[in-house]
């Protein structure tokens, strides 16, 4: 029996997650009784579950399914290449053909002088490099004192030890802690965290708390400064117009490293191939993953600037993963972006698709249980809220009506995440109008059924 098409019933195969299978950011005791939701196939931006229904997948996986799913061009392209060459390492003075194209490919994409790739197996390791490769640059400069490096609260970068720390969210830190040199500021988070301020003040105050946190550091020990051009796992947020002007001319009055993180928002998903595009950032370096081979294979990197590349290259660099440019994963991540270029996928982002989507989307802030919609690309979020005018935070515990709301969507067959009280997506960058329709139909839907719930339950109250 081929125990992958020829699957048990739900029901064994359940147990059999359960009994086995330690899932990453769940309670495995709660999921055990629930059963998981076992995926057998995808096609475009559909899934299919083990009960055979068909769910639009509004998140790309995590946000990472850029081409959608159930390309054959990608199949061939790796079983060719586990023919040709199944793998070799990048260490010893050693390379191969699809690492070297892979870097050129990457390098010529990439703004500015954005120009050399040091791989790694995901994002989170990428920015575990960026730790090692800001330090060793300082220290190669003759400034070893130079290794802090300032994040922001609710931001996301990754859930190593190294990429954890680098994030701003406490209940991952309280699960083993920080490693040094690592400090956070606050988000450019206006919706909840504004007050009666404007957006545009609002982005120059927290932009400023970097330059407050340099001086209470020390310019002198302060090494890089490291954000997401729009956070993501931190609930697609969109800070003001204002933000990273500002944090562009603080990083350079002082001369300190920025790090644009672009595991998300880099190869199409804000309507250009990357973010920094998008908001006029100008990065020394810039974190890649997930859109780079759109999911098919793991594999990131750090894209670094010929500033910093020169230094650091006149010593070893210390630092690697086996599976640095993994030849399978390598050949994939090319083809991606040869289907992603010529399909002109991102124009269809640019052109056809966040302009359908934005008219839908902007509009479900007039539902009585949205009291803010965002949307950059193909990436966006809803606040959920018990009252508009005053941007209340429910009653509830935190995260617990976003998680009902959540629940109304997978029942609908919608996959829409929620990160607190605040609910987003971030579809196959292929998606159709159609198809679009179709989420904001099962979107609305599930927002009914939240609302109904809610005031059924006596839980439409403010904290």
């Amino acid at each position: 029996m081929n125990a992958i098409t020829n699957h048990l019933p739900t029901a064994e195969l359940q147990a059999l997650d359960a009994a086995h299978h330690m899932h990453p950011f769940t309670g495995g005791d709660e999921l055990a009784r629930k059963g998981a939701r076992v995926i057998t196939r995808a096609r475009g931006v559909w899934l299919t579950d083990s009960d055979g229904h068909r769910i639009l997948d509004g998140m790309a996986g995590l946000w990472c399914v850029n081409i959608g799913y159930g390309r054959p061009e990608l199949a061939r392209v790796a079983a060719a290449q586990i023919e040709e060459l199944s793998y070799y390492n990048t260490f010893f003075q050693t390379t191969h053909v699809p690492a070297i194209a892979l870097a050129a490919r990457i390098a010529g994409l990439a703004p500015g002088e954005l120009n050399h790739v040091f791989f790694a197996g995901s994002g989170s390791e990428a920015n575990d490099t960026n730790i090692r490769l800001v330090r060793r640059y300082w220290d190669a400069l003759g400034h070893p004192g130079k290794r802090n490096i300032i994040s922001r609260r609710n931001g996301y970068h990754g859930s190593t030890m190294g990429g954890g720390s680098l994030g701003g969210m406490a209940y991952i830190h309280a699960h083993g802690g920080l490693i040094d040199g690592i400090h956070h500021i606050g988000q450019p988070h206006w919706y909840a965290e504004g007050g009666d301020m404007t957006p545009e003040d609002f982005g120059l105050m927290r932009a400023r708390e970097l330059e407050a946190k340099i001086l209470e550091l020390g310019p002198d020990t302060v090494a890089a400064f490291i954000g997401e051009p729009v956070q993501g796992a931190g609930g697609v947020i969109v800070p003001p117009a204002t933000y990273w002007p500002e944090i562009q001319r603080i990083v350079e009055k002082y001369g300190i490293l920025l790090i644009a993180d672009e595991v998300i928002t880099g190869f199409g998903r804000t309507g250009a191939w990357f973010g920094s595009e998008t908001f006029g950032i100008r990065p020394d370096i810039m974190t890649i993953a997930k859109g780079l081979s759109s999911g098919y294979q793991p594999i990131g990197g750090s894209i670094v600037s010929d500033r910093v590349a020169s230094v650091v290259a006149g010593d070893d660099f210390n630092h690697g993963y086996t599976y640095s440019g993994h030849p399978v994963a390598a050949a994939v991540a090319l083809e991606n972006l040869r289907i992603l270029e010529e399909e002109r996928i991102i124009e269809h982002v640019r052109d056809v698709a966040n302009p359908h989507l934005a008219a839908r989307w902007m509009a479900l802030a007039d539902h009585p249980l949205v009291g803010e919609a965002k949307l950059v690309g193909l990436m966006g979020s809803i606040a959920l809220t018990p009252d508009k005018a005053t941007r209340a935070t429910f009653a509830s515990a935190p995260g617990t009506v976003g998680y009902r709301c959540r629940e109304r969507c997978f029942a609908n067959d919608l996959v829409m995440r929620h990160v607190g009280d605040r609910m987003i997506i971030s579809p196959p960058l292929v998606i159709t109008p159609d198809e679009i329709d179709v989420l904001i139909e099962r979107a609305t839907r599930s927002l009914d059924e939240c609302l109904d719930g809610l005031t059924r339950d006596g839980m439409l109250r403010a904290a």
